[in-house]
């Protein structure tokens, strides 16, 4: 990989994308991956793609969560997904609750700037997985592709020209899968125009 290229990520929501959305989620007892995701999150490793958590989590700003029980379920989840042969690279948090009006809740874009600056990512090239508009106006602020996953609500106005609709992780993949070769045959093309210009 070039300096140039920058480095790849799939951005990804919790609650309802990776893990079964239980409203402010507090006990890691509960905790549930959803169907394909440790398969499907493997085969993007595999790929190349980072894989980086950017999750709203205002339970805690709302006093509904304590710091040390939305730690629990976030370590629960790790366990889960290295079951699975999966370690994500980075998780990033935001505790506000809207009325704070910060610029890291989605649908602000900062959780995923901050991950660009410290990953050094082509936001370009990376993508955002995720069950709610906020999270896909949140990539597309970013300047990133992005992919309703529609397994846990169905999509609906909101979604419109905001991405991408996948029904499951297997869908994910070949939407992915899908734009990584007309990236391809849009590179080999333009290789050819111009060393046909030479």
């Amino acid at each position: 990989m070039s300096r140039e290229q920058g480095a790849r990520a799939i951005f990804l929501d919790r609650d309802g994308t990776l893990i079964e959305d239980t409203g402010y989620p507090n006990d890691p007892e509960r905790v549930s991956l959803l169907a394909g995701v440790g398969e499907a999150l493997g085969q993007l490793k595999g790929r190349g793609f980072l894989l980086i958590l950017v999750s709203n989590q205002s339970g805690i700003g709302r006093g509904l969560v304590t710091p040390d029980a939305a730690e629990e379920v976030h370590r629960r989840m790790a366990v889960l997904l290295q079951a699975k042969g999966v370690k994500l690279d980075g998780a990033y948090y935001c505790y506000h609750t809207p009325e704070q009006a910060c610029d890291c809740r989605k649908p602000a874009p900062g959780m995923l700037l901050q991950a660009a600056r410290d990953f050094g990512l082509n936001l370009a090239r990376c993508f955002l997985v995720g069950d709610k508009s906020s999270d896909l106006e949140a990539g597309h602020r970013a300047g990133c592709k992005t992919i309703f996953l529609s397994s846990a609500r169905p999509a609906d106005s909101s979604h419109a020209g905001l991405g991408a609709i996948a029904h499951d992780w297997r869908g994910v993949l070949e939407k992915i899968q899908a734009d990584d070769e007309q990236t391809a045959r849009i590179a080999a093309n333009a290789r050819r125009v111009i060393a046909g210009q030479e």
